[in-house]
């Protein structure tokens, strides 16, 4: 009997790693710390995600669903040498495999990760644009960590309200604005504040990333309104409504 194909990238690709400590960000939003058990050979770049197992893809089950396997976590801080990485949840309202396995997850648990996948982290620019929403903070903080102090960085995180915004680290700093119970999806209140933004002279690089309509409405305005080429902005779709997996 041949051998399923998907074994061998188990083998290649996955890591087992126990839970070494989880706390509350913000309300909602929760920090994971793994350790894992042998070496991480993997390159890594900040920005980038690992996909945690929550079913076995290559049991009966995961074979039936694959689709409700794997969820996407991005990794907000990388030890190589102590084979430590820390994810960032967002606790969304909702009963999804991932949001369940986020909130309910202890210390001790054993837990399979994926590594690596994304081409979402900073690229060499005159300057750097964030626009996202409070999901996009998991990968905007490592990515603004990874930059040099002098290098220029513009941008807006939104988030529900001022008790929800998700700290990001310095010295760079984003502007911050609150949607008050204003829909998320197709949020308006980010695309106007990235309209206001008053953005460099120079070649850019701009980095979107959350709920998917939003981010294809922030890439709009820049391309048609602003005249960037596409290729210097990178959208990271984390979310949508009614659409599982996607993050």
């Amino acid at each position: 009997m041949a051998r399923n194909p998907l074994s061998r990238l188990v083998g290649k690709y996955a890591l087992e790693s126990t839970v070494a400590e989880t706390a509350d960000v913000t309300p909602t939003m929760r920090r994971i710390r793994l350790v894992a058990e042998a070496p991480i050979p993997f390159p890594y770049a900040p920005g980038q995600h690992v996909r945690i197992q929550i079913n076995d893809p290559l049991s009966v089950y995961g074979l039936l669903r694959p689709v409700e396997t794997l969820r996407t976590y991005t990794i907000w801080d990388f030890d190589r040498d102590a084979r430590t990485l820390e994810l960032r949840a967002h606790l969304y309202d909702g009963d999804g495999i991932g949001l369940r396995w986020a909130r309910g997850v202890r210390p001790g648990d054993p837990v399979t990760f994926w590594w690596p996948q994304g081409d979402f982290f900073v690229r060499d620019a005159a300057f750097h644009v964030f626009v996202g929403d409070e999901t996009a903070s998991a990968a905007f903080g490592p990515m603004l960590r990874s930059l040099d102090a002098s290098a220029r960085v513009c941008g807006v995180l939104e988030s529900e309200t001022g008790e929800l915004d998700p700290p990001l680290p310095g010295p760079h700093r984003l502007e911050r604005v609150h949607r008050e119970g204003a829909p998320a999806a197709s949020s308006a209140l980010l695309l106007d504040a990235v309209a206001r933004l008053d953005l460099p002279d120079g070649e850019g690089a701009a980095y979107v990333a959350g709920e998917a309509r939003t981010c294809q409405m922030v890439r709009d305005h820049l391309v048609r309104d602003r005249g960037w080429p596409r290729t210097s902005i990178k959208v990271k779709p984390f979310w949508t409504p009614g659409k599982r997996g996607l993050h």
